[in-house]
């Protein structure tokens, strides 16, 4: 699988697209969204974010309105359904998942079992 590669198992909402688009306005230059899965956390599985400028060569790309997320082919079918989405609260502005395959989350949404 390579990079050029869009996956529909996985959206990003509006509002992720529009804050993506305005980190990368800020910084001057087109910043991607990455969401792996990793082992640990609280629930077992948790979600790492990271602001990249270019794709790892098995990452799969997941557009909308010009802003982009890319998926490790690993995480992936830990992802398949999810929406990834972001959210700005009293509590804190942040990109999060919606994921139908979690059974459980821990307070923060950072960490979910399956």
């Amino acid at each position: 699988m390579t990079t050029t590669q869009l996956t529909a198992d996985v959206s990003l909402s509006e509002r992720a697209a529009r804050r993506l688009r305005d980190i990368g306005q800020a910084e001057g230059r087109p910043v991607m969204l990455r969401v792996a899965v990793e082992g640990g956390g609280c629930s077992g599985f948790q979600y790492q974010f990271d602001l990249v400028d270019a794709p790892q060569d098995d990452d799969l790309r997941v557009e909308r309105d010009g802003a982009a997320a890319l998926v490790d082919v690993v995480s992936l079918p830990f992802l398949k359904g999810s929406e990834i989405d972001f959210v700005d609260e009293l509590a804190g502005a942040e990109f999060r998942v919606r994921n139908p395959n979690a059974k459980s989350s821990c307070g923060c949404g950072v960490s979910f079992s399956i």
